[in-house]
């Protein structure tokens, strides 16, 4: 039997001060809680810029993250961050500088789509549940789309990733597979939503080391 989805256990996050073991029950507590862990995270996030150029095997890829830029609509126009998927799927081996990100109908892709036509040669983003990471892969791929982005069905997720590994059925992908958080998701989907729109436009990947700007850049939900 596969499971909903496969993701490598989580490692235990690091002990909290006195402080915050004494305060986790009031707001202050809290709030001092979830801003060190993106205090962590961004951490973590700048670390992957200092270590180079894009990398990979045989693809771009900066580190343990993979950037991409909403173009349009505009007010979403901001560099998001997603993970690739540890032990399945593909590489970007070409730059895409504008291409269509397709919210995938229905929304988990577990199976025959019903605009399918519109992900042929595009990027879908679908959202997680329902049946494995690899599962979802394997459906956008035999749409025809390029890669896929799953975001997490959490909507409130701003800082979490998820490592998305394979689900023990033996089979594979070829196309590119990223993790996103669940709140980046939400808004992408939100504003299309909100403008009628069928789809984004997007740059993927984007190298964010040439780009003085990238903190301005980043979604104002993210790390404040």
């Amino acid at each position: 039997m596969v499971r909903a989805d496969r993701a490598a256990p989580a490692t235990a996050p690091p002990s909290r001060t006195a402080i915050e073991r004494q305060g986790v029950q009031t707001g202050l507590g809290k709030r001092l809680a979830v801003c060190r862990t993106r205090q962590r995270a961004q951490g973590r996030r700048r670390a992957g810029l200092e270590s180079g150029a894009l990398r990979g095997r045989a693809g771009l890829r900066l580190h343990e993250y993979l950037y991409f830029q909403v173009l349009s609509p505009g007010d979403i126009r901001y560099i998001f961050t997603a993970t690739p998927a540890k032990d399945f799927g593909g590489v970007f081996n070409t730059r895409y500088d504008q291409i269509h990100l397709v919210p995938a109908d229905p929304p988990e892709a577990c199976g025959e789509l019903n605009n399918g036509v519109f992900i042929q040669d595009q990027i879908a983003l679908v959202e997680r549940g329902g049946c494995s990471f690899l599962s979802k892969t394997r459906v956008i791929q035999e749409h025809g789309g390029r890669a896929v982005i799953i975001a997490d069905n959490a909507y409130d997720n701003d800082s979490f990733y998820i490592e998305m590994i394979q689900d023990s059925t033996r089979r594979t992908a070829d196309i590119p597979a990223l993790f996103l958080l669940g709140r980046d998701g939400y808004m992408i989907r939100r504003s299309l939503e909100q403008h009628g729109l069928p789809w984004a436009i997007i740059s993927i990947p984007v190298n964010v080391t040439s780009i003085p700007t990238y903190e301005m850049m980043q979604p104002p939900w993210t790390f404040w």
